[in-house]
C-alpha cells in the first residue's frame, strides 16, 4: 500500500468502463485492496499520501471526458483539493499534470 514512486502514471488511454477508470487509479497509486472505487475512497485514499512528495502525470484523460462525461472534472477538482489540503501545508510537495488536446497542464 501507498509504495512510494518518484513518479505516479495514472494512464486512462485504454479504459473502456467506469469501474476501470477507478481500478486504473488504484493499480498506478498503489492504492490498498479495500478502495471502493468512488470519488470518496479516491479522496480518503489520495489524502492519506499527503505529507511526502508526490508527482503524478494523468494520460488518456480526454478518454475518460468522451466516456464518462463530468467525470474527468471530479478528478481534476479533487486533485485540486489535494494539492491544497491542509491550508496548503503541502502544495510544494504535490505536482499533478494532466494532458488534454496535445496540452499539458499542471493542477495548481
Amino acid at each position: 500500500m501507498y509504495e512510494f514512486k518518484e513518479l505516479y502514471i495514472i494512464d486512462f488511454s485504454n479504459v473502456e468502463y467506469y469501474l476501470e477508470m477507478h481500478k486504473e487509479i488504484q493499480k498506478a497509486l498503489d492504492f490498498p485492496d479495500y478502495y471502493g472505487c468512488n470519488w470518496d475512497a479516491f479522496w480518503d485514499c489520495i489524502t492519506d499520501m499527503a505529507g511526502r512528495p508526490v508527482r503524478i502525470e494523468i494520460r488518456g484523460i480526454k478518454v475518460i471526458q468522451q466516456k464518462f462525461p463530468g467525470e474527468e472534472k471530479i478528478l481534476i477538482e479533487t486533485l485540486k483539493e489535494f494539492k491544497h489540503y491542509r491550508d496548503d501545508k503541502y502544495a510544494n510537495d504535490i505536482e499533478i499534470t494532466y494532458t488534454l488536446g496535445g496540452n499539458r497542464y499542471e493542477i495548481e
